[in-house]
């Protein structure tokens, strides 16, 4: 089956390789989304909701450090929505012929909003946006070489789940932060990770794409 799910996921090769998808949490809630007649689409546009949710929370976090427990919350859900809206497509055979757009579009402003809401929380701005551009580029190489006929690379180090789960974990220390001082050190430096993680993975997903390309030297 070659099929491209209407999360715009291949059940082969360019599916994003989700050690969770197979736990019976993910499956008792596929199961349930499945009773409903919600779409994978709908479900990847649910995930912008959250993030702006949880970018709104990292944004006034600072003022009221307990909204730093809202932005891990929501961070977490797009996550939860990014993992089942390919399930409820592939496992639950709900795929469209729109499905590749749903997939990518949604995931591109869910990861902007909240990496440059960490950005202006840290009071960096600038290292906001360039941290989001960095993490859409990731995802043009990743695609790009899916251009070429290679299976998708989903490596790291600075993937998405990668940058989700630092920025949850960069909303849990802030709040201790706040505690302490009014600094943000640990969303400023959490931001500069991205940024410089999300470069790196475009530098190990482009050094691959070219390895296996026949006859091509590596950059």
């Amino acid at each position: 089956m070659n099929e491209v799910s209407e999360a715009g996921e291949k059940p082969s090769a360019d599916r994003r390789p989700i050690a969770a998808r197979q736990s019976g949490f993910a499956r008792w809630l596929t199961a349930l989304l499945l009773k409903t007649p919600i779409t994978p689409n709908q479900i990847s546009v649910l995930s912008i909701a959250f993030a702006a949710i949880g970018a709104a929370a990292i944004l006034f976090a600072p003022r009221w450090p307990l909204l730093y427990l809202i932005a891990v919350l929501c961070t977490q859900l797009r996550l939860l929505c990014n993992l089942l809206d390919g399930m409820v497509a592939v496992e639950g055979g709900r795929g469209s012929a729109v499905g590749a757009l749903y997939n990518e579009f949604p995931d591109r402003v869910a990861d902007s909003v909240l990496i440059v809401a960490l950005g202006y929380a840290a009071e960096a701005g600038w290292l906001g946006w360039a941290g989001a551009l960095a993490a859409a580029l990731t995802a043009y190489v990743r695609v790009f070489g899916g251009s070429l006929g290679q299976a998708q690379d989903f490596r790291g180090p600075m993937a998405k789940q990668h940058r989700m789960a630092l920025i949850s974990l960069a909303c849990v220390l802030a709040l201790f932060e706040a505690a302490l001082t009014t600094e943000r050190l640990v969303l400023y430096g959490a931001a500069w990770i991205i940024l410089v993680g999300s470069f790196l993975t475009c530098l190990t997903r482009t050094r691959a794409i070219v390895s296996r390309i026949p006859g091509a030297t590596s950059p």
